[in-house]
């Protein structure tokens, strides 16, 4: 848990062991923050080092993708506006956390950066109005993604291409909904090799954050921890003219208003050095 001035509380330690690992604090979330607003008045365990922050949500039952949901991107890959989100699926065992070496597969590879949420409660047929009180917090995702494994065959392989080990960032910390001014209005973007790629605001989602709740819980059950990645704004590299992809030795820079970034470096698969 992280305070404003650099410094933050070691939960496991502060709580006496109670909530040990982040799934045991998913699994307790309502609990596990009326304990944190208790505890954000006592004196913060010390300063720590953002390059040992890991994946907010590591091991979630589920994660949740969703595609063409920002108006500007789905006008720039000449699609149609969907009548219902297009739900896909993230391999958990791409995930990886907020700074890391990304080792680049074979084919063309591109990025999407997204707004991520965390779910903090058991969720069935959830309205949107009752959304927001299950959502745990906020945190930035990128949606890595090999372009031509994800468009083989017919139908094509979404989840496949989308789940290379580390092609889940997220990170660098999760925020809860209550320290925005308001969580669905923030801006979103990044930069590769400190040129910006994409830029938009999460206002323009098609579906937003309550009513992707309600649609997915009307189907199944989300679970404390789940993930949903919201999708991504216009401006990447498949779409560009000519296309452009991440090679290595690449930094990619990912960002949300308030939340933080993401740092991705990417390498050959000839490289010692694996995900951090």
């Amino acid at each position: 848990m992280i305070t404003g001035d650099g410094e933050g509380f070691d939960i496991a330690m502060a709580s006496a062991g109670t909530y040990a690992s982040m799934q045991d604090l998913y699994a307790k979330w309502p609990e596990f923050a009326e304990w944190a607003a208790a505890e954000a008045t006592s004196q913060p365990s010390g300063a720590f080092d953002p390059n040992d922050l890991e994946a907010p949500s590591p091991a979630p039952r589920q994660v949740f993708a969703v595609g063409l949901n920002y108006l500007d991107h789905i006008s720039e890959a000449g699609l149609q506006v969907p009548d219902e989100p297009a739900v896909f699926t993230k391999f958990v065992s791409s995930l990886a956390g907020p700074h890391c070496d990304v080792i680049l597969p074979s084919g063309n590879v591109d990025w999407e950066v997204e707004l991520v949420v965390v779910i903090g409660k058991v969720t069935r047929t959830v309205k949107a109005q009752d959304a927001w009180s299950h959502v745990a917090g906020l945190t930035v995702g990128q949606d890595i993604s090999e372009r031509d494994l994800q468009l083989v065959g017919n139908p094509a392989q979404f989840s496949l291409g989308k789940s290379f080990p580390g092609f889940a960032p997220t990170g660098p910390v999760l925020v809860t909904p209550d320290e925005f001014d308001n969580p669905s209005d923030l801006e979103i973007g990044c930069y590769l090799n400190g040129e910006q790629m994409q830029k938009a605001r999460t206002s323009q989602l098609v579906f937003p954050i309550d009513m992707l709740i309600e649609k997915l819980s009307a189907v199944l059950t989300l679970y404390p921890g789940d993930i949903i990645f919201t999708g991504t704004p216009a401006g990447v590299g498949a779409v560009q003219s000519p296309p452009r992809y991440i090679n290595a030795g690449d930094e990619l820079v990912s960002y949300i208003e308030g939340i933080g970034r993401l740092t991705q470096n990417f390498r050959n698969s000839s490289s010692k050095r694996m995900i951090g």
